[in-house]
């Protein structure tokens, strides 16, 4: 069961409920710590013991679950144990020791079936090393350990050379055996490569493509080798947090770095003290893009913001532009995913109800990246096949005779009366909603942070109560069915 725990309103009480075993007594102690106050816990072996020996601290898996519930069973029922083997967190705990008790906790790596009065505790202080082109990984990986006595469970990570990172065989074994997947230089024979990565000294053995290290202490898996690196590129959705999928949500929390222009990193906050902020001007697409590669390929957790979906008029396609154009093995390697987003002209669709309701054509008016004999061509043909429009990037400083240009184009195809909403702001602090129509539009009553939507022949408008209008475009075209 999952670690539950109740927080008093006033900070003054931190109580585990649930998850003994999955570590919540010492959550509860860390929160409890942090609010200055005392952990409730209430758990008979911890108050007694002074430690949960169903639930080793990070560096040591128990053996058997079943097992240990009943060796704790009868700790608390007045029985005494020895301890074989070494592991610091037990000599500072209050258990009931005696040299010649019945119980025995063994911490050990070597491979044994536990007798009944027997704990297993293993030591995680095992690292294999595999070469590339292995076949069966997960079945080797046993194998050696079998054939070395070393129990499983002792396994720290599994470590592959860096040109297999993007290797799914690789992945899917570390899950199967439970373990965090670490990558070291592949210009490095197998044995070379393990002890390096290591960096400590380890009693080394196994074959040319199934190397094994054991350490005399636990290994933390974080200081071996490096991960494979992770970018992604995200899309914050209009603004508002209620609007930001989970996904996303999840991916800003495990970042090590997060890249983008300023106004839209600020609006994914806040952020943890560790996380890196890379915030750059708006324009600067590639050269961020080209530094999300960078960084991944050191090992770290890029994420890449946008507002809106990533994919539209956003940074999705910088990042593969500028991964297509790189012969750089590493960033090819890198862990690359794209986590779609609310987008802005969607937002203001279901604002005003449904304008987009049935075929429609999305532009930008931005001539930054193309022609503007490209935008009328295809602002014409879309008015022509009387699709609903989406303009983003409708107006700026720099260009604010586009949108006059770009109506007078779509008023060729279009009544005067045919509906359009401009979304302002939506999702964000201040947003405004206004129905109008094309014959009343003009360029002064928009912005850069303006959505515009243009209907259809067939796009409605009728009264919502409580004020304003509905707007939506029937899903049929041109005439209702009859059935």
């Amino acid at each position: 069961e999952p670690p539950v725990l109740a927080v008093a309103e006033d900070g003054s009480a931190v109580v585990p409920l649930l998850g003994g075993l999955g570590g919540v007594n010492v959550m509860a102690r860390e929160i409890a710590a942090a609010l200055e106050v005392a952990a409730a816990i209430t758990t008979s072996g911890e108050l007694r013991f002074g430690t949960c020996l169903l639930n080793p601290p990070s560096g040591y898996a128990l053996g058997d679950l079943e097992l240990g519930k009943r060796f704790v069973s009868d700790l608390l029922a007045g029985e005494t144990l020895r301890i074989e083997g070494e592991a610091p967190w037990l000599a500072q705990a209050q258990l009931p020791e005696d040299a010649q008790a019945r119980l025995a906790v063994h911490v050990s790596h070597a491979e044994r079936t536990p007798a009944a009065n027997e704990l297993l505790i293993y030591p995680r202080n095992v690292v294999v090393a595999v070469d590339a082109g292995l076949v069966n990984v997960a079945g080797a990986v046993r194998e050696a350990l079998h054939q070395a006595k070393i129990a499983v469970q002792s396994l720290a990570c599994l470590l592959a050379p860096d040109t297999e990172m993007a290797c799914p065989g690789l992945r899917e074994t570390a899950l199967e055996l439970g373990v965090p997947l670490r990558f070291a230089s592949a210009e490095k024979v197998l044995g070379e490569r393990l002890s390096t990565a290591i960096g400590q000294p380890v009693s080394m053995l196994g074959s040319d493509t199934v190397a094994i290290a054991v350490a005399e202490q636990p290994l933390d898996p974080l200081q071996i080798g490096r991960p494979r690196g992770r970018l992604a590129v995200i899309g914050l959705g209009p603004g508002a947090a209620e609007l930001m999928v989970p996904a996303v949500k999840a991916e800003l929390a495990r970042a090590t770095d997060v890249l983008g222009y300023e106004t839209y990193v600020r609006m994914a906050g806040p952020f943890r003290a560790d996380q890196v902020l890379h915030c750059t001007d708006n324009r600067e697409e590639m050269q961020r893009a080209r530094h999300a590669f960078e960084l991944a390929a050191l090992g770290r957790s890029v994420v890449v913001v946008s507002s809106g979906d990533p994919g539209v008029f956003a940074m999705a396609a910088a990042v593969l532009e500028a991964l297509h154009e790189s012969t750089d093995v590493h960033w090819h390697n890198v862990d690359l995913e794209i986590l779609p987003g609310v987008s802005a002209s969607l937002a203001t669709a279901a604002q005003a109800g449904a304008p987009l309701g049935h075929d429609f054509c999305v532009l930008s008016l931005s001539d930054n990246l193309k022609p503007w004999a490209i935008i009328e061509k295809r602002l014409d043909l879309a008015a022509q096949a009387d699709l609903a429009l989406a303009f983003y990037n409708p107006i700026s400083r720099s260009r604010p005779w586009q949108l006059g240009q770009a109506l007078e184009i779509v008023a060729r195809h279009r009544m005067p009366q045919t509906p359009v909403v401009l979304g302002r702001d939506i999702g964000r602090p201040g947003q405004t909603l206004r129905v109008t129509t094309l014959g009343q539009l003009t360029p002064d009553q928009v912005d850069m942070r303006t959505m515009v939507l243009i209907g259809s022949s067939l796009t409605c408008v009728f009264p919502r109560v409580g004020g304003g209008d509905w707007v939506y475009t029937p899903r049929w075209y041109p005439s209702k069915p009859t059935t």
